[in-house]
Protein backbone atom coordinates (compact mmCIF):
# COMPACT_ATOMS: atom_id res chain seq x y z
CA UNK A 1 0.00 0.00 0.00
CA UNK A 2 1.22 3.50 -0.76
CA UNK A 3 1.40 5.92 2.19
CA UNK A 4 0.19 9.48 1.93
CA UNK A 5 2.65 12.09 3.07
CA UNK A 6 1.15 14.66 5.37
CA UNK A 7 1.79 18.23 4.38
CA UNK A 8 2.11 21.01 6.84
CA UNK A 9 2.69 24.68 6.09
CA UNK A 10 5.71 25.88 7.98
CA UNK A 11 6.10 29.39 9.20
CA UNK A 12 9.02 31.23 7.60
CA UNK A 13 12.24 30.48 9.43
CA UNK A 14 13.88 33.25 11.40
CA UNK A 15 17.08 34.63 9.87
CA UNK A 16 20.09 32.65 11.03
CA UNK A 17 22.41 35.66 11.16
CA UNK A 18 22.51 37.81 14.24
CA UNK A 19 20.88 41.18 13.84
CA UNK A 20 20.88 44.18 16.11
CA UNK A 21 17.59 45.48 17.45
CA UNK A 22 17.49 48.37 14.99
CA UNK A 23 17.78 46.03 12.00
CA UNK A 24 15.08 43.78 13.45
CA UNK A 25 12.78 46.77 14.02
CA UNK A 26 13.37 47.96 10.46
CA UNK A 27 12.69 44.49 9.10
CA UNK A 28 9.38 44.20 11.00
CA UNK A 29 8.30 47.79 10.40
CA UNK A 30 8.82 47.43 6.65
CA UNK A 31 5.57 47.65 4.70
CA UNK A 32 6.80 44.83 2.44
CA UNK A 33 6.89 42.23 5.25
CA UNK A 34 3.26 41.02 4.85
CA UNK A 35 3.80 40.76 1.12
CA UNK A 36 7.07 38.87 1.70
CA UNK A 37 5.43 36.39 4.10
CA UNK A 38 2.49 35.91 1.73
CA UNK A 39 4.89 35.20 -1.13
CA UNK A 40 6.69 32.56 0.97
CA UNK A 41 3.41 30.84 1.84
CA UNK A 42 2.31 31.10 -1.79
CA UNK A 43 5.53 29.43 -2.99
CA UNK A 44 5.12 26.65 -0.42
CA UNK A 45 1.52 26.05 -1.51
CA UNK A 46 2.54 25.93 -5.16
CA UNK A 47 5.30 23.42 -4.34
CA UNK A 48 2.82 21.34 -2.33
CA UNK A 49 0.35 21.46 -5.21
CA UNK A 50 2.99 20.25 -7.68
CA UNK A 51 3.98 17.47 -5.29
CA UNK A 52 0.33 16.39 -4.92
CA UNK A 53 -0.15 16.40 -8.69
CA UNK A 54 2.94 14.21 -9.03
CA UNK A 55 1.57 11.78 -6.47
CA UNK A 56 -1.81 11.68 -8.24
CA UNK A 57 -0.08 10.87 -11.55
CA UNK A 58 2.06 8.21 -9.87
CA UNK A 59 -0.99 6.58 -8.27
CA UNK A 60 -2.89 6.62 -11.57
CA UNK A 61 0.07 4.98 -13.28
CA UNK A 62 0.25 2.32 -10.57
CA UNK A 63 -3.47 1.61 -10.88
CA UNK A 64 -3.12 1.29 -14.66
CA UNK A 65 -0.13 -1.05 -14.28
CA UNK A 66 -2.05 -3.22 -11.83
CA UNK A 67 -5.03 -3.32 -14.18
CA UNK A 68 -2.77 -4.39 -17.05
CA UNK A 69 -0.97 -6.94 -14.89
CA UNK A 70 -4.23 -8.38 -13.59
CA UNK A 71 -5.66 -8.61 -17.08
CA UNK A 72 -2.70 -10.73 -18.24
CA UNK A 73 -2.47 -12.95 -15.14
CA UNK A 74 -6.19 -13.72 -14.97
CA UNK A 75 -6.01 -15.62 -11.67
CA UNK A 76 -5.65 -14.94 -8.00
CA UNK A 77 -2.40 -15.54 -6.10
CA UNK A 78 -3.89 -18.66 -4.52
CA UNK A 79 -4.66 -20.07 -7.93
CA UNK A 80 -8.44 -19.75 -7.57
CA UNK A 81 -10.59 -18.89 -10.55
CA UNK A 82 -12.72 -15.87 -9.75
CA UNK A 83 -16.26 -15.25 -10.97
CA UNK A 84 -15.74 -11.75 -12.33
CA UNK A 85 -12.02 -12.14 -13.04
CA UNK A 86 -10.97 -9.84 -10.17
CA UNK A 87 -8.97 -10.68 -7.09
CA UNK A 88 -10.29 -9.40 -3.70
CA UNK A 89 -6.77 -8.29 -2.82
CA UNK A 90 -6.62 -6.25 -6.01
CA UNK A 91 -10.03 -4.76 -5.25
CA UNK A 92 -8.76 -3.72 -1.82
CA UNK A 93 -5.70 -2.16 -3.43
CA UNK A 94 -7.89 -0.36 -5.94
CA UNK A 95 -10.15 0.93 -3.17
CA UNK A 96 -7.12 2.12 -1.21
CA UNK A 97 -5.64 3.75 -4.30
CA UNK A 98 -9.01 5.32 -5.09
CA UNK A 99 -9.32 6.64 -1.52
CA UNK A 100 -5.77 8.00 -1.64
CA UNK A 101 -6.51 9.57 -5.00
CA UNK A 102 -9.64 11.28 -3.68
CA UNK A 103 -7.72 12.47 -0.59
CA UNK A 104 -4.98 13.90 -2.78
CA UNK A 105 -7.56 15.56 -5.04
CA UNK A 106 -9.18 17.10 -1.98
CA UNK A 107 -5.82 18.38 -0.75
CA UNK A 108 -5.09 19.71 -4.22
CA UNK A 109 -8.38 21.62 -4.34
CA UNK A 110 -7.77 22.94 -0.84
CA UNK A 111 -4.25 24.09 -1.70
CA UNK A 112 -5.53 25.76 -4.89
CA UNK A 113 -8.10 27.64 -2.79
CA UNK A 114 -5.37 28.73 -0.39
CA UNK A 115 -3.19 29.85 -3.30
CA UNK A 116 -6.10 31.89 -4.67
CA UNK A 117 -6.76 33.42 -1.25
CA UNK A 118 -3.07 34.29 -0.85
CA UNK A 119 -2.91 35.81 -4.33
CA UNK A 120 -5.93 37.98 -3.47
CA UNK A 121 -4.25 38.92 -0.19
CA UNK A 122 -1.05 39.87 -2.04
CA UNK A 123 -3.06 41.98 -4.50
CA UNK A 124 -4.89 43.70 -1.64
CA UNK A 125 -1.64 44.40 0.22
CA UNK A 126 0.02 45.74 -2.91
CA UNK A 127 -2.95 48.09 -3.35
CA UNK A 128 -2.58 49.26 0.24
CA UNK A 129 1.15 49.84 -0.25
CA UNK A 130 0.46 51.88 -3.38
CA UNK A 131 -2.23 53.89 -1.57
CA UNK A 132 0.03 54.53 1.43
CA UNK A 133 2.90 55.60 -0.83
CA UNK A 134 0.58 58.10 -2.53
CA UNK A 135 -0.61 59.46 0.83
CA UNK A 136 2.99 59.73 2.01
CA UNK A 137 4.07 61.59 -1.13
CA UNK A 138 1.15 64.02 -0.79
CA UNK A 139 1.98 64.61 2.88
CA UNK A 140 5.61 65.33 1.99
CA UNK A 141 4.47 67.77 -0.70
CA UNK A 142 2.17 69.58 1.76
CA UNK A 143 4.97 69.63 4.35
CA UNK A 144 7.36 71.24 1.85
CA UNK A 145 4.75 73.85 0.93
CA UNK A 146 4.10 74.63 4.61
CA UNK A 147 7.84 75.00 5.29
CA UNK A 148 8.17 77.43 2.37
CA UNK A 149 5.16 79.41 3.64
CA UNK A 150 6.64 79.48 7.16
CA UNK A 151 9.97 80.85 5.84
CA UNK A 152 8.10 83.53 3.86
CA UNK A 153 6.04 84.57 6.91
CA UNK A 154 9.16 84.69 9.10
CA UNK A 155 10.85 87.01 6.57
CA UNK A 156 7.77 89.25 6.55
CA UNK A 157 7.70 89.23 10.36
CA UNK A 158 11.36 90.27 10.59
CA UNK A 159 10.76 93.03 8.04
CA UNK A 160 7.69 94.27 9.94
CA UNK A 161 9.54 94.19 13.28
CA UNK A 162 12.39 96.20 11.72
CA UNK A 163 9.87 98.79 10.47
CA UNK A 164 8.23 98.94 13.91
CA UNK A 165 11.63 99.53 15.55
CA UNK A 166 12.40 102.26 13.02
CA UNK A 167 9.00 103.93 13.55
CA UNK A 168 9.34 103.74 17.36
CA UNK A 169 12.79 105.31 17.09
CA UNK A 170 11.44 108.03 14.79
CA UNK A 171 8.47 108.57 17.14
CA UNK A 172 10.80 108.89 20.12
CA UNK A 173 12.94 111.41 18.24
CA UNK A 174 9.88 113.43 17.21
CA UNK A 175 8.49 113.34 20.77
CA UNK A 176 11.76 114.76 22.07
CA UNK A 177 11.69 117.52 19.44
CA UNK A 178 8.07 118.32 20.33
CA UNK A 179 8.93 118.51 24.02
CA UNK A 180 11.87 120.75 23.19
CA UNK A 181 9.66 123.03 21.08
CA UNK A 182 7.09 123.23 23.90
CA UNK A 183 9.81 124.08 26.36
CA UNK A 184 11.15 126.81 24.06
CA UNK A 185 7.66 128.26 23.59
CA UNK A 186 7.02 128.54 27.33
CA UNK A 187 10.34 130.23 27.94
CA UNK A 188 10.06 132.58 25.01
CA UNK A 189 8.61 136.11 25.76
CA UNK A 190 5.13 136.77 24.48
CA UNK A 191 5.04 139.89 22.25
Amino acid sequence: MIGIAEFKLLEPEAPSIQMNSKAIREMFSSSDLPVFLSEIRLRKLVDERENLLGQVKKLKAQVEQKKLRNGTEGSSPEGEVLENGTDPHIQDLQRDASRQLSDLKFKLVKSEQEVTALEQNVTRLEGQVTRYKGVSENAEKVEDELKAEKRKLQRELRSTLDKIDELESNNSHLSKRLDKMKANRTTAPIP
